[in-house]
């Protein structure tokens, strides 16, 4: 018989009230950093792998395998053929460590397809994760952690406030709330005033499933919400993830969200952009994602070695199943380098149709013409572009390397984007554009054009 564990609606209540929510003892992908990049450490001090510790490793990774892999046939499959690989002396040319856990690791996804299995090299980690499974409150292992979470803002890289009151989080990881709860509430609050929300996940690897459940709880109003199901090989149990019925601040139910994405998206990353399309709660923009479903954590095999196992699996509530092997493919398809310019385009799109405020439709309005600029640049003939050079008064416009720059007094240079032959838009002064005034062919003088309607003149200095 199955046990069954819900770590949902009612439990996370009764939680929430001494603070953020406990990081769970399971994951999406514990210390994934750490498995992905084991074999980049310590190179300097690497010792030569012997035929005695590759057979070790094969036969500890094998049994490691068959006692945690979330496919026990599957798991049973990589024993094989790394033992048959060992027996062939396939791994015998091999005496760098580095180079012989990479080579179990991509024997192991060659039949497993996982890419969350990783083998690394690195002592100094294993000492560590002997050290913290011996105490698992050492305080100088806990600040190590945190120094390295500090270090990199828990993954909140940026956020800022487009034009459009456009709202955008980059966020590079889901850093479990016990520690980037304060900063994830900060981050939300400042975005909460927002007419739509864009969530970069274009470089994020992974993390924690309660940040993707703290986040997430900003988007729906306070009934429960069924996130996401995970099965967990050891122990044959199931647990559930909800939206929590209370946050820190103000939730956003009602605004439209954009998550990008790139094939660098992957593991919880994915979770919370497969969660949202399913729900129907966001857009998704960018490219087709990793393709990792399989939670899990590191283990030691030896000494020297780690091996991160994938012991789960994530059951969507809506399809039943999960993104593992073809990742989530976006709504709109576009190269990751153009899917915030699109996802931006077509918030104010949508904002500007659906605007009942007629100022409020030509601010939105004003911004997208910026932004399909972007997408498709107009060119503009040099020789055209020349003939706007000179003073209009206080401004001044240069003829420099190809491209126009306009100049006030005293105040710095701007690269004119041309919008037509005669419209010009400046990058870092989204509210503002310059139009050219011509009477028979002949410049005149300038325009200013404002985002609120206004516009004022200047004459051509003769």
């Amino acid at each position: 018989m199955k046990k069954q564990k819900n770590y949902g609606f009612i439990e996370k209540k009764k939680l929430w009230k001494n603070g953020f929510v406990p990081v769970l003892q399971v994951l999406l992908t514990i210390f994934i950093i750490i498995a992905l990049n084991v074999n980049g450490f310590n190179q300097e001090k690497e010792l030569k792998v012997n035929k005695d510790e590759q057979e070790q490793v094969v036969k500890k990774i094998s049994k490691i395998l068959e006692d945690n892999y979330v496919y026990p046939e599957t798991a049973k499959k990589m024993s094989s053929h790394l033992s048959g690989k060992l027996k062939k002396g396939d791994y015998k040319k091999i005496t760098s460590p580095g180079e012989f856990a990479d080579q179990l690791g991509k024997d192991l996804r060659e039949i497993s397809k996982d890419l969350h299995i990783r083998v690394g090299y690195d002592p100094e980690a294993v000492k560590r994760m002997r050290r913290r499974e011996k105490n698992k409150d050492d305080p100088e292992l806990l600040e190590l952690r945190l120094k390295g979470l500090r270090r990199t803002n828990f993954g909140f890289k940026e956020v800022k406030i487009l034009s459009g009151n456009i709202g955008y989080l980059d966020l590079r990881q889901f850093a479990g709330p016990k520690y980037a709860g304060e900063t994830a509430v900060a981050a939300m609050n400042l975005l909460a005033n927002c007419e739509t929300l864009i969530i970069d996940l274009r470089n994020n690897g992974g993390g924690s499933a309660e940040m993707i459940q703290l986040l997430t709880s900003y988007f729906y109003d306070d009934d429960p919400v069924h996130l996401n199901t995970f099965y967990w090989r050891p122990g044959d149990e199931t647990m559930q993830t909800w939206t929590l019925p209370h946050v820190p601040g103000k939730k956003i139910p009602d605004i439209d969200i954009y998550v990008l994405t790139s094939r660098r998206t992957f593991s919880a990353a994915e979770e919370f952009s497969y969660n949202l399309k399913n729900l129907k709660r966001a857009t998704l923009i960018g490219e087709t994602t990793g393709g990792g479903a399989h939670p899990g954590g590191p283990m030691v095999v030896n000494d020297n070695f780690i091996l991160n196992v994938p012991k789960g699996r994530a059951i969507n509530p809506v399809t039943k199943t999960n993104w593992e092997g073809v990742g989530v493919k976006p709504h709109v398809e576009v190269s990751q380098e153009d899917a915030l310019t699109t996802a931006h385009l077509k918030a104010l799109e949508k904002l500007a149709a659906s605007a009942k405020d007629k100022d409020d439709k030509f601010r939105y309005e004003w911004y997208a013409e910026s932004l399909k600029a972007e997408l498709n640049p107009f060119k503009a003939k040099p020789e055209t572009l020349r003939l706007y050079t000179g003073k209009y008064g206080p401004r001044t416009i240069t003829f420099e390397s190809g491209e126009l720059y306009y100049q006030r007094t005293d105040r710095p240079k701007y690269r004119m984007i041309p919008l037509s032959n005669d419209l010009f838009m400046l990058k870092e002064i989204d509210y503002f554009r310059i139009k050219i005034i011509k009477e028979d062919g002949v410049v005149k003088g300038i325009m200013g054009m404002y985002d609120n309607g206004r516009t004022d003149k200047n004459l051509k200095n003769k």
